[in-house]
């Protein structure tokens, strides 16, 4: 699954700038720090905007595609912003035969956003994941580290609602 970039605008504060800044500096001279320069990083942020890969790059002085490759091979890194309720549908096998592709539709078609999306308010994300471990209770979903499982799309409304306010 190729993760999608952000389109939302980038936000940063000049707290967090300064915090990833004193990041670089401390690891810039040692390029086999740039994964965990990159951690550091998302944690400041919560997701690795392109700005902020870029200003990696820059104080790490390395290629910007470096930094990209690297976001993008490991399921660690978020290219996208994640909402106060980060929702997760499992598409593993025993999930995705069950139903949780009609789970994921409809959690996309109620919020008005696809994967690796986060709504306008910043209330919700939606991210699909290949498994979490709870093949018994196929189709299984998280919201946040709550798990729902044996859920059919008209479960969905009762879920979101639970979150919504």
């Amino acid at each position: 699954m190729q993760k999608k970039i952000s389109s939302y605008p980038f936000n940063g504060t000049a707290e967090q700038e300064q915090k990833l800044d004193a990041v670089i500096a401390a690891n810039k001279h040692d390029k086999s720090r740039l994964m965990a320069v990159m951690q550091e990083a998302q944690e400041i942020y919560g997701y690795l905007p392109v700005e902020v890969q870029r200003r990696i790059a820059d104080g790490m002085d390395v290629p910007l595609e470096k930094v990209f490759g690297v976001s993008t091979f490991y399921a660690q890194f978020s290219l996208s912003p994640k909402g106060k309720n980060n929702i997760s549908v499992c598409l593993g096998t025993a999930c995705y035969v069950k139903g949780s592709g009609a789970l994921f539709d409809k959690i996309s078609e109620k919020l008005g956003i696809g994967a690796d999306e986060c709504t306008p308010d910043g209330k919700f994300s939606l991210t699909a994941c290949r498994c979490i471990g709870a093949c018994g209770l196929a189709p299984v979903l998280t919201v946040n580290e709550e798990v729902y499982g044996r859920l059919k799309p008209e479960d969905i409304d009762g879920i979101l609602a639970k979150y919504s306010e």
